[in-house]
């Protein structure tokens, strides 16, 4: 078992790797009880089960990333009796399917589902392929408050791969970033509601900065159309272009602008990319979404005080220095 974490960071991470195998199942159990849920574990193959978990603990809600190899989990009447957590859980899948069983039948979830559930209800989950998900745990006087019912009577299955839910994409995307294993980000509980809010609360608008981490994440995840407009984000996430205006101008910033920018970050990190070194200039400009190379090197100037084949002079030098160039990589398209 490892723990990790430090003055600035809530993180705690949790693994098997270095465990015994015939106490691994008692020491999962142990940490998921004390950072997310009291859960009983058995492995589905006879192998020993194999799994990490990073926590993040926010005021009032828990967030965790979870990869695990074939297994169950049960909660059940007894436990939830002796140790009740009072609480909603949502499990984003993102690798492997899986199956919720409840006094109302057997759900199917698959990668880009969300499940939503009471954790004081009875029921059985199974990986039969291994996991990999994100999980959220909200006290039910939370869930209540934002969602305008007092629990999940019945389990929730909510689509946010691309095409469905955009609130509960943007929310799994902001969980994801809270328990990256290598680059943690912060997460503000109060956005972490509202997206929670309007991804399944059943109310017809979202918060302000809900929407304002939806339109941003809609937006880095499409950078390279040059389509991209700022009617197709008000579209995506749900609001009046007027409305997403204000959303932007409160920020001091606006759609095209802001599209600009992250543009414009995205290729700027291509040209000083040492695996991206052999890619034609004009083809970064192209994969990042610019009109022409005329219009990138333009902006790109004026944001970064150079031409773009300024930087990648500059990263072709640093290649150099740590090792020769390959010859299929000796001439780079200059603007």
């Amino acid at each position: 078992m490892t723990l990790s974490g430090n003055a600035s960071s809530t993180m705690v991470a949790f693994s098997t790797d270095d465990v015994p195998e015939e106490h691994r199942i008692e020491l999962w159990e142990g940490h998921n009880a004390a950072a997310l849920i009291g859960l009983r574990c058995r492995t589905l193959d006879g192998l020993p089960l194999g799994a990490t978990e990073l926590n993040v603990q926010l005021d009032r809600i828990r967030l965790a990333r979870v990869t695990g190899t074939s297994h169950t989990v049960e909660r059940s009447a007894e436990m939830i009796r002796s140790n009740p957590a009072d609480a909603v859980a949502l499990y984003f899948t993102l690798v492997g399917e899986a199956f919720f069983y409840c006094a109302d039948g057997v759900r199917i979830v698959r990668p880009g589902q969300l499940l939503v559930c009471d954790v004081d209800r009875p029921f059985l989950r199974g990986f039969s392929q291994g996991l990999q998900e994100l999980a959220v745990v909200v006290p039910r006087s939370v869930f209540a408050d934002i969602a305008g019912v007092q629990t999940v009577r019945e389990p929730l299955v909510v689509d946010f791969a691309h095409g469905g839910n955009t609130h509960a994409h943007a929310l799994a995307s902001l969980v994801g970033r809270a328990v990256h294993p290598a680059e943690p980000a912060g997460a503000a509980e109060h956005t972490v509601l509202e997206l929670l809010e309007a991804a399944v609360g059943g109310r017809r608008s979202a918060g302000t900065s809900a929407n304002l981490v939806a339109a941003r994440i809609f937006i880095d995840r499409r950078l390279g159309d040059r389509n991209l407009s700022a009617a197709r984000v008000a579209s995506g996430i749900g609001v009046s272009d007027r409305q997403l205006s204000r959303i932007f101008a409160e920020q001091g910033s606006s759609v095209p602008r802001y599209i600009q920018d992250r543009r414009l970050a995205l290729a700027h990190g291509m040209l000083r990319d040492a695996t991206q070194i052999g890619v034609p200039i004009a083809e970064v400009a192209r994969r990042c979404g610019f009109g022409s190379p005329a219009q990138f090197a333009r902006g790109f100037k004026e944001r970064y005080g150079m031409r773009p084949a300024d930087l990648r002079g500059r990263a072709r030098i640093d290649v150099a220095v740590d090792g020769e160039f390959p010859p299929e990589q000796a001439n780079f398209g200059r603007l």
